[in-house]
C-alpha cells in the first residue's frame, strides 16, 4: 500500500499545480481581481472560441481527476492495514 499512496500523492501534488495553471488561463469575466491585472481590457471581445472551450473541457477533466485522486488517497488512508 505504500507505493499506491506514493502514486497517489505525487499525482494529486501533479494535478493540483496543473489545475492551478489551467484556473489562471481563463480570461477574466467579472469586475474582480481580473480587471485589476489588466482583464478588462479584452472585455469588448466577448466571443468563446474553440480554443476557450477545449481549456473549458480540460480544466474540468482536470478538476475530475483531482477529486477522484483525493477520494481513492482517502480511501487507502482510510483502509491501510499497516497503519500509517
Amino acid at each position: 500500500m505504500t507505493v499506491l499512496r506514493i502514486v497517489l500523492q505525487v499525482m494529486l501534488a501533479l494535478t493540483s499545480l496543473f489545475l492551478t495553471l489551467l484556473i489562471l488561463l481563463h480570461k477574466g469575466k467579472g469586475g474582480g481581481l481580473s480587471d485589476m491585472f489588466g482583464g478588462g481590457m479584452s472585455a469588448s471581445v466577448g466571443s468563446s472560441g474553440v480554443a476557450e472551450r477545449n481549456l473549458n473541457r480540460i480544466t474540468v477533466a482536470n478538476a475530475v481527476l483531482w477529486a477522484a485522486v483525493v477520494v481513492a488517497l482517502g480511501l487507502v488512508e482510510r483502509f491501510d492495514p499497516s497503519g500509517s
